[in-house]
């Protein structure tokens, strides 16, 4: 009997808030969940928009897939301009990403993650001896470096990826194998039999030619077999 592993598909937008407020939220939106950089590009944009109420000093910068290195310590194939810059509220500004040529496989897709950290402004004269919670928020989205004549298409390449339930250690995952140049990424998995549901909640990716594997929770129907649906 088969199981249905249903997957849902999203880049999403991951933001990090450097301190918990239930009603707060970020005022600098990022237009878009991902970046696709053709290598024959001579630069791509992106367009970051202040929604709130006050002015905004963001910083921005990319990084390889460590979301703890320091920006200062980051070495990577591209320039981002303006790395700094201030966003007066129901304004917008736009971010220029260039590539400065350094190889890169050209084989498969390489993958980096462009970073906005918002920087909350600094408190009124007036409020100077009031308790204030400030908190700075980062958004990361995933840039993707596509080089020129790739086998396949991106948009089949999720359909191409196989599943098989495996164990690791005393519990139940998934197994993904890409045999595709491309990223697939998936914001949950969820895998469903016998009555029983099991998930992997936390997103992920599979990298291009890679197989890796996502720990499950919940009850697992062990069946015959698995099959990928709802790309």
């Amino acid at each position: 009997m088969n199981q249905a592993i249903k997957t849902f598909l999203t880049a999403g937008v991951l933001a990090l808030g450097l301190a918990a407020a239930p009603q707060t939220q970020a005022s600098v939106v990022v237009a878009g969940t991902r970046v696709i950089y053709h290598a024959e590009d001579a630069e791509q944009t992106i367009k970051l928009t202040n929604e709130g109420k006050s002015p905004a000093l963001t910083q921005i910068w990319l990084d390889k897939g460590d979301p703890k290195a320091s920006p200062s310590s980051i070495q990577v194939p591209f320039t981002v301009t303006p790395p700094v810059a201030r966003i007066d509220p129901g304004k917008g500004q736009t971010l220029r990403i260039l590539y400065t040529g350094e190889a890169l496989p050209k084989d498969r897709e390489s993958v980096f993650w462009l970073n906005v950290l918002e920087v909350p402004p600094k408190p009124a004269a007036s409020d100077a001896g009031a308790n204030r919670l400030q908190m700075a928020f980062r958004s990361r989205i995933k840039l993707f470096f596509r080089p020129t004549g790739l086998k396949g298409s991106a948009d089949d390449a999720p359909a191409q990826v196989t599943w098989s339930l495996v164990q690791t250690g005393n519990h139940a995952a998934l197994e993904a194998r890409n045999p595709t140049p491309y990223h697939v990424s998936f914001s949950s998995l969820e895998l469903m039999g016998g009555g029983k549901t099991a998930t992997f909640e936390d997103g992920g990716m599979v990298n291009p030619g890679e197989t890796q594997t996502f720990p499950l929770s919940g009850d697992v129907y062990q069946g015959a077999g698995a099959k990928a649906e709802d790309f």
